[in-house]
């Protein structure tokens, strides 16, 4: 396979263009956008720059394709052909898409492979399957009324996704989207966009009629805000920075009230208590959680607490671990964490640690950038201790840093983990069952995984509480976001 990754990785990447209606075009100003690859710093292509009348167009086509009923009223089992048929290519195309995003955001070609194409077609294929399953219903209402409850689809979705993992994320919104028969626009993030444009491409290949998903590339402050204040866009799916979410919320309420479901992202704390079944297990999952991909994961395990009592040991192990892990070249297969994904998110990670320092938590590792010679952006994983009111303690990094806290009991425990704005995820790690329910019921987080971090599927939804976000993306419950109800009441005397 390594051979295959570094003949794919040579191969020149065409500049990119809009693709609305069913066809590729310019943005009308002729605008266009650098693509660095965090790899080496260097430009791999450009992008088009949209601006609020490229929105407007592909907003238009995703309405006229639905009224027009070639997806919206196709029979169940037609989409499913379509979404099935998607499938299929993302999977004949896995190495080439893999690689692609890679070379354009820099996550670990290993974790790349199975979170980015591999999770794309499980996600297409999950939601055609299901979509012909799902049913209206009949009201128990008064004899002689017959009340009868369908679901439709809402009409335009906007998809706005970040750059972490763009096919995977994208898939979470537009594949439900899709199978409830609504019309997409999907605005990927400025350093995140070409696998999302191949996507493009590969469904209407596979049958996709056009208009029914469109893809415009551009700047969040310009195409972001289109969509956002756009009078036809009926839902807004966005996975992204917190501010990002308020303004989209303040562009609802300025334009048409459209529904806007966010994640927003979260300081997760995972919990080790003396009690876990297997430390090394623990220590080894712990350091995964947070330093894959560079740390740049949503759910990312940023906050370790340690029950008091194995605090100098574990943290000691973790340490060990996180210094031998491979940081490098994310096309390398060998590699454990790849490039972080831009040098200004570099500098950030980097100020963060800097303040966080200042405010006198303890560096026990990492904290620097590395390989500057190649002319990419990596960063050691960084281990600090700190307190729970510290700065580094509630802030999203979003990069490979971990603040590693003590506590003595279960209810300190809980009351750290629970004093943050976030709830997206969490974790505990004990031995005693009656203590995992209790974390479980206590603890204010969309997710809670149990003795793992990280482990889950299609089949569950993810979605956060507080500052975190609200509806959820995967699993059946992402439907409730695509299709409306509507009742029919009807006098049978």
């Amino acid at each position: 396979m390594q051979e295959g990754i570094n003949r794919l990785r040579q191969q020149s990447i065409a500049n990119a263009s809009l693709f609305i209606d069913g066809a590729w075009r310019e943005a009308e100003s002729g605008g266009r956008m650098d693509v660095i690859s965090p790899i080496d710093g260097r430009i791999i292509t450009t992008i088009a720059d949209a601006d609020r009348s490229d929105v407007d167009l592909a907003v238009a086509a995703a309405r006229n394709a639905f009224k027009k009923g070639s997806w919206s009223k196709a029979a169940p089992a037609e989409r499913r052909k379509v979404l099935l048929k998607l499938a299929d290519l993302v999977e004949s195309h896995a190495l080439e898409l893999a690689v692609l995003g890679v070379r354009d955001n820099g996550t670990e070609i290993s974790m790349a492979l199975k979170a980015e194409p591999a999770s794309c077609a499980q996600t297409f294929r999950y939601y055609a399957e299901a979509i012909d399953k799902l049913y209206g219903e009949i009201a128990p209402t008064a004899p002689g009324i017959l009340g009868l409850v369908h679901r439709e689809p809402v009409g335009v979705v906007a998809a706005i996704v970040p750059w972490n993992f763009p096919m995977m994320i994208a898939a979470w919104k537009i594949a439900p989207a899709l199978a409830a028969g609504n019309s997409v626009v999907l605005k990927p993030a400025e350093g995140a966009s070409l696998t999302l444009l191949k996507l493009a491409e590969l469904a209407s290949r596979a049958g996709l009629p056009d208009g029914v998903l469109n893809v415009v590339t551009g700047r969040g402050a310009i195409a972001g805000e289109a969509l956002g204040l756009s009078m036809d866009v009926d839902v807004l799916a966005f996975t992204g920075s917190g501010p990002v979410g308020r303004r989209l919320l303040e562009y609802s309420a300025r334009s048409n009230l459209k529904r806007v479901y966010l994640e927003l992202g979260g300081k997760s704390p995972n919990i080790v208590f003396a009690d876990a079944p297997d430390l090394a297990k623990a220590a080894q999952v712990s350091m995964n959680g947070i330093f894959r991909n560079s740390g740049q994961v949503c759910v990312a395990g940023s906050r370790l607490l340690v029950e008091k009592s194995i605090h100098a040991d574990f943290c000691a192990q973790l340490v060990a671990l996180a210094t031998d892990m491979r940081v490098g070249d994310p096309l390398d297969l060998r590699t454990q964490a790849g490039a972080v994904s831009s040098e200004a998110q570099l500098a950030k990670n980097l100020s963060h640690v800097e303040s966080a320092l200042a405010e006198g938590a303890r560096l026990r590792g990492g904290g620097k950038r590395i390989l500057q010679e190649t002319g990419g952006f990596y960063m050691q994983p960084t281990v600090l201790e700190a307190t729970p009111g510290m700065g580094i303690a509630r802030e999203e990094v979003f990069g490979p840093v971990l603040t590693v806290i003590p506590f003595e009991s279960e209810g300190e425990a809980l009351q750290i983990a629970n004093g943050t704005d976030y709830g997206l995820a969490s974790a505990v790690w004990t031995g005693n069952l009656s203590r995992a329910h209790r974390m479980i019921r206590g603890l204010k987080a969309g997710v809670v995984h149990v003795n793992t971090y990280g482990g889950t599927d299609i089949t569950v939804p993810l979605g956060g509480v507080k500052q975190s976000g609200n509806g959820h993306d995967k699993s059946l419950h992402a439907f409730e976001k695509y299709l409306d109800l509507k009742t029919a009441w009807i006098d049978l005397t």
